[in-house]
């Protein structure tokens, strides 16, 4: 464990409140605030007591205060801990901050208690970064993987693979100190028969970042059609407000209108955009390349028609796109078209080029709302599809990059034992494997990564 040089900084959020909590942690921080403190001595205290006092200044109060509390190891930090619930003035909250740094404590960095609650062994690095995300964790799904990540969920998977591969790596680099008299430790049959269950492992995880990052930023759903299908009205219907301008004029919409949508817990942010056509308008022009870059940068496009345009007409929209991008088909005006034969009426299938959301297509009326939870429920379900059998859902792009890279590192190692090679080069592949697992959970760190790991966090955390 690291003793360090005693920190404060505020734990709340910056801004008059009814309280602010200032936080100390490091060698010497209850002779520090006892300076300060008019009620019990904070050494003779028993951890994890709350005290009520005043901050003083010499003769004059500061503030009465509540001070809790956490003798080392048993705190955040895993050292001597006390944190100051005040009234929530700035004024105060700047004049106890000043009384600390005074009597010896100096003001934090950003993220630095938790960076110092991973140095003393508290969690790994996976959940240290899970306490940032955990903290802007904005929807119920992201809410809920930053806690899986907090609690260990994903660390413990991550141990578990780099345990079996270091028990495999050792019969391996054990050989190396034979090597005059050729014996073979490691099973090669065994070996690959366990890289392989490995690499089954490691890659539903890679699977579930794009998953992952979309519960993390929000899913963006890039609304397309024609003018005057009613891309604005949907999205006022999906947000159930009057968030774009609805008229009966094509070519209403000239700009992306983005606004945020959560379904079953999941982020969404929904772009509409200026209806694709040709035309000579320069400033709606400019709107439809807007609309062209959304849908190009959009995870799942809403192709929205009327059933008055024929089938070429509206895949025609989407020419270009990506093969893996997820379109979902949306008959709107629902209410007053009849069925078109090249488009709706049971069976409806569009051909082969055209790539396809959960199911059919969901005919809709975006002016009255028939179809709209049909509509939301599908969304969900086209983002849930890609999540892991067991919650475990890769979120953090350091994370991804050094999965793939293991697994790069496995697939060399496998390649090798197909072709025969010496066990000094498999054993550096599996070195190379075990180097990047270890970098995602911190067994394997360096101060350049730390502090820009911990820079993004914000101060008092």
């Amino acid at each position: 464990m690291i003793q360090q040089e005693p920190i404060c900084a505020l734990a709340t959020a910056t801004g008059v409140g009814a309280l602010g909590v200032i936080r100390v942690s490091g060698t010497g921080t209850f002779e520090i605030v006892n300076r300060l403190f008019r009620g019990k001595n904070l050494t003779q205290v028993e951890s994890h007591t709350v005290h009520l006092g005043t901050i003083r200044e010499g003769a004059t109060i500061i503030d009465e205060v509540l001070v809790s509390v956490f003798k080392s190891p048993k705190s955040f930090t895993k050292e001597d801990t006390v944190e100051i619930s005040c009234h929530g003035s700035d004024y105060i909250i700047r004049q106890i901050l000043k009384l600390l740094v005074k009597n010896g404590a100096r003001l934090a960095r950003p993220g630095e208690f938790t960076q110092r609650a991973f140095l003393n062994g508290q969690f790994d690095l996976v959940q240290a970064e899970a306490v940032a995300d955990l903290i802007a964790a904005d929807s119920a799904a992201s809410h809920r993987t930053a806690l899986n990540q907090l609690r260990g969920g994903f660390s413990k998977k991550l141990s578990a693979l780099r345990e079996e591969l270091i028990h495999f790596a050792s019969l391996v680099e054990l050989e190396l100190d034979f090597g005059e008299e050729d014996v073979e430790f490691a099973d090669r049959d065994d070996l690959r028969k366990f890289i392989q269950s490995l690499q089954s492992t490691i890659t539903p995880l890679i699977d579930s970042f794009d998953f992952g990052n979309a519960l993390k930023e929000g899913v963006p759903v890039a609304i397309i059609g024609a003018p005057n299908v009613g891309k604005s009205t949907l999205l006022n219907a999906l947000l159930n407000e009057e968030k774009a301008i609805v008229t009966a004029i094509a070519g209403t919409t000239r700009d992306v209108i983005e606004d945020i949508l959560y379904i079953d817990g999941i982020k969404f942010r929904i772009i509409d955009t200026a209806g694709i056509r040709d035309t000579d308008d320069i400033v709606e022009s400019m709107g439809i390349e807007r609309s062209k870059r959304a849908m190009n940068q959009a995870d799942i496009v809403l192709l929205l028609f009327d059933g008055e345009e024929t089938y070429a007409e509206v895949e025609n929209l989407v020419q270009g796109l990506e093969e893996e991008k997820k379109v979902l088909w949306v008959k709107n005006k629902a209410d007053l078209t009849s069925p078109n034969p090249l488009l709706s009426g049971e069976g409806f299938n569009p051909p082969s080029p055209v790539r396809r959301g959960a199911g059919d297509e969901v005919a809709i009326s975006a002016k009255t709302g028939a179809g709209i939870e049909e509509l939301k429920k599908t969304l969900a379900a086209m983002v849930v599809t890609a999540k892991t059998s067991d919650d475990t859902v890769v979120t953090n792009m350091r994370h991804y990059e050094h999965l793939l890279k293991t697994q790069e590192a496995l697939t060399d190692a496998l390649n090798g034992l197909d072709m025969g090679i010496t066990g000094d080069f498999l054993a550096q592949d599996i070195r190379l494997a075990l180097h990047h697992l270890g970098e995602i959970t911190g067994q394997i760190v360096n101060d350049d990564l730390l502090a820009n790991i911990f820079s993004k966090f914000c101060i008092g955390k």
